[in-house]
């Protein structure tokens, strides 16, 4: 086994539940982890045989794209298409995070971490 890591995925996005974020949009922060076998990978040199991070960059930007309250439902979301289009994904840990998110306090960010295991 072994681990497809893209950090700190940088993202503008208009997720929230007041209609302020959904007008104005503020920035997002996606880490996002797969695991997978990747001995073959490491023998052949060929990307047909590990997980491509083109590909999970690729879903991340596009479910970040459709609106959602929650940032529970997007990570949700972008799980679900991993695990529909890369089937030899095994388990996957997502954190999306809200930058300067408006809760009246000085907070740099706010967090949410979903796992699945195939």
């Amino acid at each position: 086994m072994g681990k497809v890591k893209l950090s700190n995925i940088r993202v503008y996005a208009h997720h929230g539940c007041l209609r302020e974020e959904a007008i104005i949009g503020s920035d997002y922060r996606v880490d996002l982890e797969v695991e997978t076998n990747l001995e073959k990978a490491s023998q052949s040199d060929n990307l047909e045989d590990t997980v491509d991070y083109v590909h999970l960059n690729r879903i991340v930007k596009e479910e970040m794209n459709v609106r959602s309250k929650l940032l529970e439902h997007v990570a949700k979301r972008i799980m679900d298409r991993v695990f529909s289009e890369l089937t030899t994904v095994e388990a996957m840990e997502i954190s999306v995070s809200k930058i300067n998110p408006p809760i009246g306090g000085d907070v740099e960010m706010v967090s949410i971490i979903l796992q699945r295991t195939r």
